[in-house]
């Protein structure tokens, strides 16, 4: 039972996490968009801090806290073989690639509110979909448990 419960709440935390990390993105397509200092700007600031303080920085931590606690249940029930499993690679990869971007996001933020357009509506565009992408390859692995 204890393991069915962590394993739904990670899936929900991972739910809420892939929502900001594909949203802010897109928030940042139209941000770009802005003039810097105008209520527009004033407006997609509030709504990126927000989305990354209340939602996506709660969502991650969960994220990594359940599923460590997924990983400990299985190693304490079944062995500790699985961590070495290419499967379990991916996932690991895969956890840290997205809190990379999440990083990334943050870091954007901090510039879109300073004033600052270093990246492109296009580049931003572009990357939307990239945590998504990763999704794919995590999900896959944790399903199948290919190599493993």
């Amino acid at each position: 039972m204890l393991y069915n419960v962590l394993r739904g709440l990670h899936i929900l935390a991972i739910i809420a996490w892939m929502a900001g990390l594909l949203y802010l993105p897109r928030l940042f397509v139209y941000h770009t968009r802005t003039e810097a200092g105008s209520e527009m700007d004033a407006t997609f600031q509030i709504m990126e801090a927000k989305l990354l303080k209340v939602i996506m920085n709660p969502a991650m931590v969960a994220v990594f806290l359940l599923g460590g606690a997924l990983a400990w249940y299985d190693g304490a029930h079944g062995g500790w073989a699985f961590l070495h499993s290419v499967w379990m690679l991916v996932m690991f990869v895969g956890g840290l690639a997205l809190g990379g971007w999440h990083d990334y996001l943050d870091r954007a933020r901090k510039s879109l509110a300073a004033g600052r357009r270093d990246r492109s509506e296009r580049f931003w565009r572009l990357t939307n979909e990239a945590p998504f992408l990763i999704a794919i390859l995590v999900v896959l692995a944790a399903t199948t448990k290919f190599g493993g």
